[in-house]
């Protein structure tokens, strides 16, 4: 029994250990985003940037796929006024089975899917991205910290930096200090196996540079800015229920502390006649 318990701790001991080498060599950045907290929400402006920083730098080669072109007249996300959610769906066409054709897309439609560039579909990618940190990605920073899959993405956006001398010219890849996924050449490890440097290489060239993008509301097109926008966009599109979700939260905390009192006041004046008998 002993024996088992040691090994077990010993390989929980391990797995943390490598969860923080793998933590040390990155960088991601903590932004301050408006939904984080227990009291949050989105910002409908920010949300709209983002959409539009999507649909300029990102569409050709990431999907929506999971996304509904109606959501985006849902209060709480984008809010774009119905005329222009249905103007913005007829940007698209959708193949359609029943006429075995293209057609233009209508708000019940979801955003197509993008399969020519190999690139992940984002509908998903910051709720899948959201237990990124903490030991063996429990995800306690996002919890304490609010750092979760948001953080993650626009540290990747803003994460480029120039390739180290230590890396093959004929090395196919960009460097990132927010990517995790390894890929160090040999050249980038010491003698006591330790990399040399942090991060790592990615496959996509930096898609934001700053100025990308000219926003309506005149807002600032630095590369943070507008890297926190499409986060904060595609945070929306993992958890567009989010808001909902925080107030039945909190309105199911407020329900048990009322019932916590009721039952202890109930428990008191139940005993309390009993208590000194002898």
């Amino acid at each position: 029994m002993f024996r088992k318990l040691t090994l077990t701790a010993a390989t929980a001991l391990a797995l943390t250990t490598g969860q923080a080498i793998a933590e040390s060599e990155t960088h991601i950045e903590d932004f301050d985003f408006s939904f984080e907290g227990p009291f949050g929400s989105y910002d409908q402006m920010q949300l709209q940037r983002g959409l539009q920083i999507y649909t300029e730098n990102c569409s050709s080669c990431h999907g929506l796929e999971y996304v509904a072109f109606r959501t985006l007249h849902d209060e709480g996300g984008p809010a774009l006024p119905e005329d222009q959610m249905r103007a913005y769906a007829e940007f698209y066409e959708i193949y359609d089975p029943a006429i075995d054709d293209y057609r233009l897309a209508t708000p019940a439609d979801k955003f197509p899917a993008v399969t020519a560039a190999g690139a992940p579909d984002l509908s998903l990618m910051a709720k899948s991205r959201a237990g990124f940190h903490g030991p063996l990605g429990s995800g306690l920073n996002q919890l304490f910290k609010g750092m979760g899959g948001a953080e993650y993405i626009a540290s990747i956006l803003t994460g480029y930096e120039e390739t180290p001398e230590c890396a093959p010219e004929d090395f196919d890849g960009y460097y990132n200090v927010a990517f995790a996924a390894g890929g160090f050449p040999e050249e980038c490890i010491d003698d006591h196996g330790h990399h040399m440097v942090p991060g790592s290489w990615i496959g996509m060239p930096q898609p934001l540079w700053g100025d990308d993008v000219e926003f309506a509301d005149g807002h600032s097109t630095d590369i943070h800015h507008e890297a926190q926008d499409i986060a904060a966009f595609l945070m929306w599109t993992a958890e567009p229920k989010m808001m909902d979700r925080k107030h039945a939260g909190l309105a199911g905390v407020i329900l048990l502390i009322m019932l916590s009192v009721l039952l202890y006041l109930t428990n008191k004046r139940l005993w309390a006649p009993h208590k000194h008998k002898d």
